[in-house]
């Protein structure tokens, strides 16, 4: 079964997920699930989704490869984030969403980490594992067998 490539980038599904989740909640605030003082905890994960972005693309272009999902990756990085996640890039992403869903609260704002998970799920990590299995073969699959796709 041949992939179709999306349109679009996963930050650009981040950015409109993130859009979509603070327009509902101020637009339809359903049941506040998290209250002061405890809905500041999501700065926390915030910051922790952020870090290990920033983690794992400092990795991709110290090791000079690409970070883009359709392009070919020219070294296979499995060092730092990646010993306990195939995919940390997209794990601080869902981190992050999860922080901003807590800070907002509300039942509608937890959409957003629950659709950008099922969206890179199903769109993005059957490609991006297909080619890494292509590109470094028994590497890749020796790695697969050690490490989580998500945690």
């Amino acid at each position: 079964m041949r992939i179709k490539k999306p349109k679009l980038l996963p930050p650009v599904y981040l950015l409109l997920y993130l859009l979509l989740a603070t327009g509902l909640h101020f637009i339809y605030p359903v049941t506040q699930l998290v209250h002061a003082p405890y809905n500041y905890g999501g700065i926390l994960l915030l910051g922790m989704g952020i870090g290990l972005n920033i983690w794992a693309d400092s990795l991709f272009r110290k090791t000079k490869t690409t970070v883009k999902p359709f392009k070919r990756s020219s070294v296979f990085v499995s060092h730092g984030p990646f010993r306990f996640s195939r995919h940390p890039m997209y794990l601080g992403m869902v981190i992050g969403l999860f922080g901003i869903a807590i800070l907002l609260g509300s039942l509608v704002a937890f959409l957003a980490p629950i659709a950008f998970f099922a969206t890179v799920s199903l769109v993005f990590i059957p490609h991006e594992e297909k080619a890494m299995e292509n590109a470094f073969n028994k590497e890749y699959l020796d790695y697969k067998k050690r490490v989580r796709c998500w945690l």
